[in-house]
């Protein structure tokens, strides 16, 4: 048997796994995301998919479709996708972009067969801040209590739901 020991370690030793690429989102209009690559890097932001002056009611979806495969593209390929799964909306039109959003994501994953599951609301608030009806601002103390410098609620939602992941079910969807 061949000797499998990289230089610097010691014989017998394990390696730890590369770790798997997964994506968080918290989706809307303006759309929160978090990224853990394969290195263990977690990379964070947020992305506008408001209509612009001219597009017909299909663009954001196509502007959505096409960030997710730029996103699989540079920091891919992309292993597990969680999302925060909302059950209410303060309005109709945000029901249905979020409806519109999650039929992509879930289509666009089932495409390339990457496993995604939504999580609760109340259930990243409360694994980030200890309360379930945290508000916007304590979910991004939550964040910068952390280490993250997020710009906004939405992308710390996405980092709360990329800890809850990765703390929880180890980034495994």
């Amino acid at each position: 048997m061949a000797d499998t020991t990289l230089p610097g370690t010691e014989p017998g030793a394990t390696l730890n796994p590369p770790t798997r690429t997964i994506l968080a989102l918290d989706l809307g209009t303006t759309t929160g995301w978090a990224l853990r690559s394969h290195g263990g890097l977690i990379t964070s932001g947020m992305v506008s998919f408001k209509p612009r002056r001219f597009d017909g009611g299909g663009m954001r979806y196509l502007r959505f479709t096409n960030w997710l495969t730029e996103i699989d593209r540079l920091s891919g390929p992309i292993e597990a996708i969680w999302f925060e799964e909302v059950r209410a909306h303060r309005g109709v039109d945000a029901s249905h972009v979020y409806g519109g959003l999650m039929a992509t994501l879930t289509a666009w994953a089932e495409l390339r067969g990457v496993p995604y599951e939504g999580v609760p609301v109340g259930r990243i608030k409360r694994h980030v801040t200890g309360k379930g009806n945290a508000n916007k601002d304590a979910m991004i103390a939550a964040a910068r209590a952390r280490g993250f410098s997020p710009v906004d609620d939405n992308e710390a939602d996405a980092i709360a739901i990329l800890l809850w992941a990765i703390e929880t079910k180890g980034g495994l969807a």
